[in-house]
């Protein structure tokens, strides 16, 4: 079986993948996640996995690799990762009372056949109405800055939200699972 290499750095893509119990290494792309003008949420995300997966795949032989981008928007707006406490508190007040809908893009590249998997899988939430003394709590508790949207659905986050919707739960976590397990068999992995 060829290599499986998570073109990512991120500790929840990592830690995600580690649940399928497969020996994998892993390689931080080195791309530009700008967005594009006019570029939609889905197309970010789709665009951005696939380059995270071509820029593995183009400087190792006989692998699979795995890219995934996610972003949270509301409408065509684009929550980026806060990455600070001020920024986090604006960022929850902006989806106080609303639906979000977070877009996760997923490639695998088989390098040995040179089939190019893509897909966009969606998960929507929908939070509760958020005073500032709330966000300062949960913030304060855990520092949900480094996550689209400013919270984790698998941690405390959890208590924000009045309700989930979508096909894959680890989707809203930064790698959507059950896809990823069906776009592996297809190319010969089985999972378990």
């Amino acid at each position: 079986m060829s290599r499986i290499v998570l073109a990512s750095s991120s500790p929840f893509r990592r830690e995600l993948l580690s649940r399928l119990h497969l020996d994998f290494d892993i390689s931080s792309p080195d791309i530009d996640e700008s967005r594009l003008e006019g570029e939609t949420p889905s197309e970010l995300v789709l665009r951005l996995a696939k380059e995270k997966a071509n820029a593995v795949a183009e400087k190792i032989v006989d692998v699979i690799v795995i890219g995934s981008d996610q972003v949270a928007a509301i409408d065509n707006e684009i929550l980026g990762k806060p990455g600070n406490l001020e920024s986090a508190v604006e960022q929850l007040k902006k989806i106080s009372a609303k639906r979000v809908t977070f877009h996760t893009g997923l490639c695998v590249i088989h390098t040995n056949s040179a089939l190019i998997q893509t897909e966009e899988i969606k998960f929507f939430v929908e939070f509760k109405a958020l005073s500032e003394e709330k966000i300062r709590r949960y913030l304060h508790k855990e520092p949900a800055f480094n996550c689209a949207g400013s919270f984790k659905s698998e941690g405390l986050g959890i208590s924000l939200t009045n309700r989930m919707n979508g096909d894959d739960p680890t989707a809203l976590i930064g790698l959507p699972l059950i896809r990823l397990t069906q776009m592996l068999e297809h190319i010969g992995v089985e999972v378990p």
